[in-house]
């Protein structure tokens, strides 16, 4: 599929090879193999009104439209064919002129490309110049063997405004299958397009070759079905036909929402996924899936000799469950997490001394593993200790929100461990560094999933974070002159998802890029004409204290006149960034990542000869239910303090109610731009 890079490309190449696996036939099948001809997606001629072409009144004030696309996979013979045709509108829509292929250099060989520009006088500018194969990436699978991840990138000549682009390429796979997925939706309008796969044809409509043994797939299982998971606009769907394709012909497609907060993409867009399984419900699916995957848990996780005296050095007799719980996860917490500092290579182990860990006293013996192996080495602990404890799989929220319905296991890429002691389940987090014990990093809170049980149960939906558990508390002293300059120091007090945030941002960063980032962060919030710089952290390396930055402020306050200075009554938040304040509509959910609670406590100090004239009206603004903004001004000699509290409940919101939530938030931005006046004594006196 052609795309433009972003920050998640090489993510979505990764995962999209998840799903490319070898294929074994039988030898009945492989002599059906011969190739045919290829049907090729061909250059178009433009139309005089494709040329000529200024606006789109199907996408009002669009940068750039697609005028074609069309992919065709072929699993028989391992290739797909990707074409486009763009009609540039704008100078931002040049962007895709540039064009940026992921692929996974092992599997995949990219072939075939060729490119055009279209000027509007209909000149053509063919591409020439021959792309180039960048690495993307190099990585180590879980046998430690080198992956790369390459990236071919082209840039279509001579664009210009109004410029029709046309790119085509072959993408081949030759030994593996991937059946192919379809992604409709777009960051620009598509006025047509058309998808067609090929399956294997013992997968074809109306096959009557029998499947069993036809695929094998990485369990050693027969694959016997092939299924489409779809989200689609209404109207459209797949469509069959006698030469055994599934076809899709879909027109006037919406560009992809850009809205604030949004849910992972995967949750939303439309799109077609194909996959050969070996069930053919959900609940069959899953309900294989789970035991094969918690018969594999417990492979790992099998408490050993070196795990139970593991235990018996970490623990006292008379310790309590919890506390037994407790000095394991610090213990595991302790270890080189290599998702947060660096994954050896097979080579690099070997010259260590050691290996690939495939039990979990492995990973303790090395001191070192993956978030994976840190988490079940975690949960051997725990059965070690004689407690009672599962492992659920759940998705990063970041990256995805899981579907019972699609059944493909590779939505779900995390690992949590489950204690069941007094009565009640607790959950843990011990694969995310600096995580404190019983808290989710909110990538796991409130995530869907599948889970170890002894009564049955498959699927799991973890807690949610309460937001008293998220707290960011800014206080300060500022010290302001006649003319408004301004000096003052400053504690931001953080617990839960912020401080998590900042700790594992150090262990991937010198300290120098640390205090440039929470800077960047700083100039979002400090008022204009004020900078504002992190000194240094507090208990950065203890994730069971609070998080401590002590910042320093300096600079031009408000306004003054003669007689008055005009000061913004909350430090923190006349500049900050409030959402949903300008979008009058919502088509997409509302996911802020997790709840949490901010207070700010501000004393401005000001010369002698000044008085407070106006100050901040004590507010209080609700959603009930939701969330909640209260304010207070107290004046004293010299001196006044304003505190501001706003509390969020709420992590998730739906469109339907999104215009309660967008009013809350505009009664707080209406709240935070209220200042702080104050006046010289002559002025009081009506001078």
């Amino acid at each position: 599929m052609p795309r433009t890079l972003n920050p998640s490309a090489i993510l979505e190449a990764k995962a999209y090879i998840m799903r490319i696996q070898k294929f074994i036939f039988p030898l009945a099948l492989l002599c059906f193999l011969a190739a045919p001809a290829v049907l090729r997606a061909q250059f178009q001629e433009p139309t005089p009104d494709e040329l000529k072409m200024t606006a789109d009144p199907k996408a009002p004030g669009a940068a750039a439209v697609y005028l074609n696309l069309e992919e065709i996979a072929d699993d028989p013979h391992s290739f797909q064919v990707f074409y486009a045709r763009i009609k540039v509108l704008q100078e931002k829509g040049k962007e895709l002129a540039t064009v940026t292929l992921p692929y996974f250099r092992t599997a995949f060989k990219i072939t075939d490309i060729k490119g055009r520009t279209i000027h509007p006088d209909g000149t053509i500018v063919p591409l020439t110049v021959k792309p180039e194969d960048l690495t993307s990436l190099k990585t180590v699978d879980s046998h430690g063997d080198q992956l790369q991840f390459n990236r071919r990138v082209f840039t279509l000549p001579s664009v210009e405004v109004g410029s029709i682009l046309e790119y085509r390429y072959d993408l081949r796979f030759d030994g593996y299958f991937s059946s192919p997925t379809w992604d409709i939706q777009r960051p620009y309008f598509v006025h047509k397009a058309h998808y067609s796969f090929t399956p294997f044809l013992n997968f074809q409509p109306g096959s009557a070759i029998a499947s069993e043994g036809a695929l094998i797939d990485e369990n050693g299982d027969p694959v016997n079905t092939l299924i489409w998971f779809k989200n689609l606009p209404p109207g459209f769907g797949v469509k069959t036909d006698l030469a055994g394709h599934y076809n899709l012909d879909i027109a006037d497609v919406p560009p992809s929402p850009d809205e604030e907060w949004m849910p992972p993409s995967k949750s939303y867009l439309y799109r077609v996924h194909f996959y050969y399984e070996n069930a053919s419900t959900p609940a069959e699916f899953w309900t294989k899936t789970t035991k094969r995957w918690s018969n594999k848990v417990d492979h790992f996780a099998e408490p050993s000799r070196p795990i139970h005296e593991a235990v018996a050095d970490l623990t006292a007799p008379g310790d309590t469950d919890l506390v037994k719980a407790q000095k394991l996860y610090q213990a595991v917490q302790a270890l080189d997490n290599t998702d947060f500092s660096r994954t050896k290579s097979r080579a690099e182990l070997k010259e260590l001394g050691l290996h690939e860990a495939k039990r979990a006293e492995d990973t303790w013996s090395q001191k070192s593993g993956s978030a994976e192996d840190i988490a079940l080495l975690y949960l051997a602990l725990l059965r070690a200790a004689g407690l009672t404890a599962y492992a659920a799989k759940v998705p990063d929220r970041e990256d995805d929100v899981f579907d019972p319905s699609y059944m493909y296991g590779g939505q779900l890429t995390d690992t949590v461990v489950i204690l069941s002691t007094g009565g009640k389940e607790i959950f843990l987090d011990p694969g995310e560094k600096m995580c404190p014990f019983q808290t989710l990093s909110w990538r796991h809170s409130a995530a869907s999933g599948i889970r170890q049980s002894t009564d049955g149960r498959n699927f799991v939906t973890l807690p949610e974070e309460p937001y008293t558990a998220n707290t960011v508390v800014r206080t300060g002293d500022v010290t302001l002159d006649e003319h408004g300059g301004v000096t003052g120091d400053f504690r931001f007090i953080m617990k839960g998802q912020q401080a998590l945030h900042w700790r594992q941002f150090a262990l991937r960063n010198d300290p120098d890029d640390v205090k440039k980032e929470f800077d960047k962060w700083l100039v979002q919030i400090a008022p204009e004409g004020v900078e504002a710089h992190m000194d240094h952290f507090l208990s950065l390396d203890d994730p069971n204290a609070n998080l401590m930055a002590v910042v320093k402020v300096e600079g031009t306050l408000g306004a003054a006149t003669s007689r008055r200075l005009l000061v913004p009554g909350y430090f923190f938040a006349t500049r900050a960034d409030h959402p949903f304040v300008n979008q009058e509509k919502r088509l997409e959910a509302v996911d802020m990542h997790y709840a949490d609670l901010v207070t700010d406590q501000v004393v401005y100090h000001f010369p002698a000869g000044f008085s407070v004239e106006g100050s901040p009206k004590d507010t209080k603004i609700s959603w009930a239910g939701h969330a909640g903004l209260s304010t207070k001004s107290l004046a004293a000699a010299n001196q006044i303090t304003t505190a501001r509290q706003l509390a969020r409940a709420f992590t998730f919101a739906k469109p339907e109610d999104y215009q309660q939530l967008r009013n809350f938030y505009q009664q707080v931005a209406a709240a935070d731009q209220q200042q702080l006046v104050l006046t010289t004594s002559s002025a009081a006196k009506g001078n």
